[in-house]
């Protein structure tokens, strides 16, 4: 038997073995019970609409930091990149703090830095240190590679602005979820081969790695789980107008070379389509001489860590990855 076919039938019978937690369970058959269209079946402004409102719902109140400032990147073309930068409670005004640059899921297409505001101030909160949460261009409007050039230009204004935010850029982590994940992977990869920038650590919650896929969980989650299969496309399509599939910028796991990143803490959900491509990548991430710590959530869907109202896994985890932001940062 081919070893790739065994590989195949042994994550198959792996993934039998799993279940939804009753509140994911729960969750699920609220949405389908109640025939709630799916990404697919949306206008762009629609699924806009419904991804903050499922934020909104099951996000829980966003709790205090010590401030937040809206923080305008100019842009050498004259427009600006707008970014939220939080800082903690436990912080006094003066501090040069370290930093935690976030991405937030979406698809490239959904989200903002208003949904994941609550994240960002647990992050903050939890791991004492600074978050500058990235409001990048959304596809359809701006496709690939808008976001990707967004996500690096951050990263470097904020490299020549440290003084203005207060911030330390000798401890500096990139972060995001989804979507998120796949902009911190790509923005790593590219400061590392221009060396102009030191990450100290990576924080990758479910990220797409991969565009094309066929390992497993692709297959067996790919309906019923929130992150349904047509969805996937709908934003692949959108954010990937040329069927740049294969450029690593969209797909990381295609890069050439996954040697000589920063430590990384790699989340996933067990019930994610997505899983077995993260998976994926750390190994081989591990295979060329990098640090990855994997910290798989059990009976969880795609998109549960700002769902921490709902699911408590999501409060667990957050602390989880604070802890080792405080330790890396």
């Amino acid at each position: 038997m081919p070893r790739n076919t065994g590989s195949a039938i042994a994550s198959a019978v792996r993934y039998l073995s799993m279940a939804l937690t009753d509140q994911a369970q729960a969750l699920l058959d609220m949405v389908y019970r109640v025939g709630a269209p799916r990404f697919h079946e949306l206008t762009v402004a629609q699924a806009r609409h419904s991804f903050e409102k499922l934020q909104f719902v099951f996000g829980g109140e966003p709790e205090a930091v010590a401030s937040t400032l809206d923080v305008p990147m100019a842009r050498p073309d004259g427009s600006a990149l707008l970014a939220r930068l939080y800082r903690p409670l436990e912080a006094s005004p003066a501090e040069a703090l370290p930093l935690l640059i976030y991405f937030h899921g979406g698809g490239w297409c959904v989200g903002s830095v208003q949904s994941h505001d609550g994240l960002c101030r647990q992050l903050a909160n939890r791991a004492g240190c600074a978050v500058l949460s990235v409001d990048y261009r959304l596809a359809p409007e701006y496709p690939f590679p808008a976001a990707v050039e967004d996500a690096l230009f951050a990263v470097e204004w904020v490299r020549a602005n440290a003084a203005q935010l207060t911030i330390d850029t000798d401890r500096l982590g990139l972060g995001g979820d989804s979507a998120g994940g796949n902009l911190t992977l790509v923005t790593a990869l590219m400061l590392r081969d221009r060396g102009t920038a030191a990450l100290r650590f990576l924080c990758l919650i479910y990220p797409c790695t991969e565009i094309e896929s066929s390992r497993p969980s692709r297959e067996l989650f790919s309906s019923g789980y929130l992150l349904d299969r047509e969805s996937l496309v709908w934003f692949f399509e959108r954010y990937l107008p040329g069927a740049e599939v294969d450029d690593w910028r969209a797909s990381p796991m295609k890069a050439g070379w996954l040697g000589d990143l920063p430590p990384m803490l790699l989340v996933t959900a067990e019930c994610d389509p997505l899983t077995d491509d993260s998976v994926a990548f750390a190994d081989r991430v591990r295979a060329e001489g990098g640090r990855v710590e994997h910290l798989g959530v059990d009976g969880m869907v795609h998109g549960f860590i700002t769902l921490g109202k709902w699911f408590p896994e999501a409060r667990t985890v957050v602390e989880q990855i604070a802890a080792r932001l405080r330790r890396e940062l």
